[in-house]
C-alpha cells in the first residue's frame, strides 16, 4: 500500500514529531517559569526599595528626636548609642542578605522536574513488539 505510513519511515516520522512537540512544550514552560521570576523579582526589588526609603526617613527623625529630647545633658552619649544600634542593627542585615543569596535558587525546579520525569518514561519504557 503505497499510501500506508506504518513503515519504518513513517514510525520514525511520527517519532521525531512526538519529540519536537515534547520540546515545544518543555521550552514553552521555561518561558512561563523565567517570565514569572522575573515578575517576582521586579515587584520584590519595588517593594524592598519603597520600604527601604521609608525606614530610612523613619530612622532619621527617630535620631533627631532622640538627639533633641537630651540636647542638653547626654547629647553625645545619645548619638554613640544610636550609632552603636544602627552598626549593630546593618551588621545583622547585612548577614541576612548573604544567608539569603547564598542559598539554592529553585528557578526551573517544574522543568526540570518535567524533564527528569520525561526521561524516566523513556528509559523505562520497552521497546513495543510489532503485532
Amino acid at each position: 500500500m503505497p499510501g500506508d505510513n506504518t513503515g519504518l519511515f513513517g514510525q520514525l516520522q511520527q517519532s521525531l514529531g512526538t519529540v519536537i512537540e515534547l520540546l515545544r512544550v518543555r521550552l514553552a514552560l521555561l518561558g512561563t517559569e523565567l517570565g514569572l521570576e522575573k515578575q517576582r523579582l521586579g515587584a520584590g526589588l519595588f517593594w524592598g526599595a519603597t520600604a527601604f526609603m521609608c525606614l530610612t526617613v523613619a530612622a532619621v527623625l527617630f535620631c533627631g528626636f532622640v538627639i533633641l529630647l537630651l540636647w542638653d545633658s547626654y547629647r553625645l552619649a545619645a548619638v554613640g548609642v544610636l550609632a552603636l544600634l544602627f552598626l549593630a542593627g546593618g551588621l545583622l542585615l547585612l548577614q541576612a542578605a548573604q544567608r539569603r543569596l547564598g542559598a539554592e535558587s529553585n528557578l526551573f525546579s517544574t522543568s526540570l522536574a518535567e524533564l527528569e520525569r520525561d526521561r524516566a518514561s523513556v528509559t523505562s519504557s520497552a521497546p513495543h513488539e510489532p503485532q
